[in-house]
């Protein structure tokens, strides 16, 4: 096939992605009017009532399983401080909460609060489910508690100006996890730079014994950790130039050549289909010296390997001892507007993003707090990797590309639409270039549509 035949069905493929998305859009817009017309009070048509600020209210955990228990904890104690109030948990796996959230839009049933991540945090918003939040905190004991990062994250990811539409509660930050004993038994220091990154990979790799340098996600999950790895190693700090996409720069282009490299040469060929959750138990059950993931698997860490033998630290440095990372997503509650109780909701919300309670799940978490005095509570220091990872943050060290999370196709694109392509770059059935060059197309027309949609 001719450079320009391969250009004209890439042209082809691309623009049956868009249609159909876009045609997608269009059918689920209509069966959500439709559907919010007929059901009213459940529905992203129901503006729902304050309520008493008694009585029952249900919260819907969007990480269901690996922090229920500390939710219950948090509930129990929010329970014992407002006896009129009774929670109803319910546990949704984070695989699952998207499309629970669009299902209880269109059919009814949504809860009073859930948690929501700025990943998909738009789609909600553009259906119209969710309560603006900013004048309640302004008039909450959260005013001025919010550590600033995390609340502007939340508004551009809403995108609709400086409207909140969930209270932060967290932030992940991409970590390189690293075996400090294979690493010590190799004679190789911590993997801060990328060109030590890439070193021990080779070093520590020997396919005869089932040993390799890293492990390269595959599955769920793969785009965003290989524009994390993009950007971190060619420098660039801006998502956008202009209107248009800097996926597909060459820079990047470049990078993610060197990184798909490591696969089946210094990763395990399972690794093709790994999301997370394979990902990471194949880490600590294995002799695999790195792992790219973030501090929400420290604790699986700590239980299969102890903390003597890994340690996690910030992504590697690139250019000039530049520190470049993607954003993570935040995490926060967001309060519905079919709710009957808001006001109720409300208080759970503003106890859960409290100190105590707000200290109390992020130490379980191990991630970032997102309120100010929570943030300054001691086990942050005890927790070397959350430690790194917050002064990375907040020390000028470490520039971050900031994701549009606000795109409503954002999620469609980065996932459904990519993922299945990355895989085949892995597998050697397409290239780099062509698959950032349809990422970038379907990128710049998201943002192209979405600027349309908000003039």
């Amino acid at each position: 096939m001719t450079h320009t035949e391969r250009e004209e069905q890439h042209m082809r493929t691309s623009t049956g992605r868009r249609r159909g998305r876009t045609a997608a859009a269009a059918v689920m817009a209509g069966v959500l009017a439709l559907t919010a017309a007929a059901c009213g009070d459940d529905g992203s048509g129901s503006t729902g009532d304050e309520g008493s600020g008694k009585g029952e209210i249900t919260f819907w955990d969007n990480n269901g399983g690996p922090r229920t228990a500390v939710w219950k904890e948090i509930i129990e104690d929010f329970e014992a401080a407002n006896k009129d109030i009774e929670v109803t948990y319910v546990p949704i796996p984070i695989t699952d909460v998207q499309s629970k959230y669009d299902t209880a839009i269109a059919g009814g049933g949504l809860p009073d609060v859930g948690g929501v991540g700025t990943a998909y945090l738009a789609g909600i918003v553009a259906q119209n489910a969710l309560e603006p939040v900013g004048e309640r905190i302004g008039d909450s004991a959260l005013k001025g508690r919010l550590v600033e990062s995390m609340v502007e994250g939340v508004k551009a990811a809403g995108g609709r100006g400086d409207e909140m539409y969930a209270v932060p509660t967290s932030a992940n930050n991409g970590t390189l996890w690293y075996r400090t004993d294979l690493f010590e038994a190799a004679g190789l220091a911590a993997p801060t730079t990328w060109d030590a990154f890439y070193t021990a990979a080779g070093k520590l790799t020997d396919a005869e014994k089932n040993a390799f340098g890293y492990t390269i996600r595959g599955g769920a999950g793969s785009v965003a950790q290989a524009l994390d790895a993009m950007y971190g190693q060619s420098g660039i700090t801006a998502f956008w130039k202009g209107d248009r996409t800097t996926v597909n720069d060459p820079a990047n282009v470049a990078a993610l050549e060197k990184y798909v490299r490591l696969y089946k040469k210094a990763t395990p060929e399972a690794d093709v289909n790994n999301d997370f959750a394979k990902m990471v138990a194949q880490w600590d059950s294995g002799t695999i010296g790195m792992l790219s993931h973030n501090l929400g698997s420290y604790q699986d860490h700590v239980k299969a390997l102890g903390e003597e033998k890994f340690a996690g630290i910030p992504n590697p440095t690139g250019p000039g001892g530049v520190r470049v990372q993607v954003s993570n997503p935040v995490d926060g509650l967001g309060l519905f507007k079919a709710s009957r109780n808001k006001a109720a909701a409300w208080k759970f919300i503003e106890f859960a993003a409290s100190h105590a309670s707000n200290s109390k799940w992020n130490e379980a978490a191990g991630a970032i707090p997102a309120n100010t005095e929570a943030a300054k509570d001691a086990w942050i220091n005890e927790s070397e990797p959350t430690k790194l990872a917050a002064r990375s943050l907040t020390d000028g060290s470490t520039k971050i590309v900031q994701l549009p999370y606000y795109l409503p196709d954002w999620n469609s694109v980065t996932k459904a639409d990519n993922e299945p392509e990355f895989q085949k770059v892995l597998l050697g059935r397409t290239t780099p270039k062509a698959f950032l060059d349809q990422l970038a197309d379907d990128l710049n027309e998201a943002q192209a549509e979405w600027k349309q949609q908000n003039k």
